[in-house]
């Protein structure tokens, strides 16, 4: 039987390459927001992050992420994306 082929992507601070499913898109929405894509689907310029607290911390805060979606993460954005970045680490 054939290998089913899965997709992978790399995170935007370590370059770490894993499957899709195991790192999490954050996405800039055509109206400018910068939010987390859980389903993976959202339209809009999009990064992958691992689940690495230091990852997230330099992505938000470094301005990795903001350069990989090329756009500018506000400082609400850079809040959401922090809490949310808690939420991973529990």
């Amino acid at each position: 039987m054939r290998q089913r082929h899965v997709p992978e992507r790399s995170c935007v601070v370590c370059r770490i390459k894993k499957a899709k499913r195991e790192l999490v898109r954050v996405v800039l929405t055509p109206t400018g927001s910068c939010t987390v894509d859980e389903t993976g689907k959202l339209a809009g310029r999009g990064a992958y992050l691992c689940h690495e607290p230091t990852c997230w911390e330099r992505a938000v805060t470094g301005g990795r992420l903001a350069h990989a979606l090329r756009g500018e993460v506000t400082e609400d954005d850079k809040a959401r994306l922090t809490e949310f970045s808690v939420t991973l680490i529990a």
